[in-house]
């Protein structure tokens, strides 16, 4: 009788190993797709905020030093967003 519950219990141990090496081979894979998009994200925001101060500079040059300190703030913001994803994912 032991011998048929010490089989039944290395087999499953052997499958609650299969799954959780599964889990985590999928959770890595999602854990991916969810840093990909973060920094995709990111990088449209910074690169949206670039182009709308380098266009709001040509339009009033004398705004110039209003535009870049607005401009760092909303990108630090952005990047801040990715480096979230980053960590998280």
């Amino acid at each position: 009788m032991f011998e048929i519950l010490a089989a039944t219990d290395a087999t499953a141990v052997a499958e609650a190993t299969e799954a959780v090496t599964e889990a985590v081979k999928a959770t890595g894979v999602t854990g991916s797709i969810t840093s990909a998009l973060g920094a995709l994200g990111g990088a449209l925001g910074v690169g949206l905020i670039g182009y709308k101060a380098c266009e709001s500079v040509g339009r009033n040059p004398e705004a110039s030093g209003k535009v870049l300190i607005q401009s760092i703030l909303a990108m630090a913001l952005a990047e801040g967003v990715a480096i979230l994803c980053l960590i998280l994912g």
